[in-house]
């Protein structure tokens, strides 16, 4: 079997979705960190990494054997769910996943807004108006309504009785939202979401994958440190390790 490397960071949410799938489906990995942003040896914008991902973004896999090489986490995604016939996260069923891949274009620019959140805390060097953070506390407003009141409101998951990669997409946002983690948002207003989301946390590879927000807490108040960040990904590293 192909030995897969994937490149990103433990803190970062697409690669929480991305692993996460692979523990839950039991697939053998390997973790090298990658540094968002970052030019340097081990960043995203180094040319090793570059040649890659030209789009510098994480996570990236490898497939060791044969070079192949993808970035996007959605993209990762369907290409190992097809890959290695993993139906219950994606069905065979061309509707089933016409629907699934509909979410997964809607997270994009909706859902994906929640890492906004977190990002205004911890990169206070990307300096985010008051403005573009209202906004994006508006457009997650709109998207959890939209989940709470249609999706979930008559299933347990986004698309049934079991978790897709919707749900795994989803989550890997959402739950860091929440008083467990970050604590930057309030879900009260939001019945059916917050049960999915407790939902969400029975199933396999949840705790891993969400220990470097685990680590880290509730930053509502206070912003943390980079020595702080810095520790809370290199746990999530040492467990992923450990798992994978």
């Amino acid at each position: 079997m192909s030995k897969l490397i994937v490149y990103g960071l433990p803190f970062s949410q697409p690669v929480r979705a991305v692993v996460w799938a692979l523990l839950l489906k039991e697939q053998p990995f390997e973790m090298k960190l990658i540094n968002p942003g970052h030019s340097g040896k081990g960043g995203s914008r180094h040319p090793d990494f570059l040649a890659k991902n030209p789009s510098g973004t994480i996570p990236c896999i490898e497939e060791a054997d044969s070079g192949f090489t993808l970035g996007e986490a959605h993209a990762i995604l369907t290409y190992l769910s097809q890959k290695y016939c993993w139906t219950d996260l994606y069905p065979q069923s061309l509707q089933q996943r016409g629907l699934i891949d509909a979410y997964l274009h809607y997270h994009h620019r909706n859902v994906r807004e929640c890492s906004m959140l977190v990002a205004a805390k911890v990169r206070k060097d990307l300096n985010f108006s008051n403005d573009m953070q209202k906004q994006s506390r508006q457009t997650i407003s709109n998207a959890m309504k939209l989940l709470d009141e249609r999706y979930l409101a008559n299933s347990d998951f986004l698309f049934g009785e079991h978790p897709t990669l919707a749900d795994l997409a989803a989550c890997a946002e959402i739950a860091q939202l929440g008083p467990k983690y970050t604590n930057l948002f309030d879900f009260a207003s939001y019945p059916n979401l917050t049960k999915w989301i407790n939902r969400m946390a029975q199933v396999p590879g949840y705790d891993v994958v969400h220990l470097p927000l685990a680590v880290l807490g509730d930053i509502s108040v206070d912003a943390p440190s980079i020595e702080a960040l810095k520790a809370a990904n290199m746990q999530g590293f040492k467990a992923l390790q450990a798992e994978s």
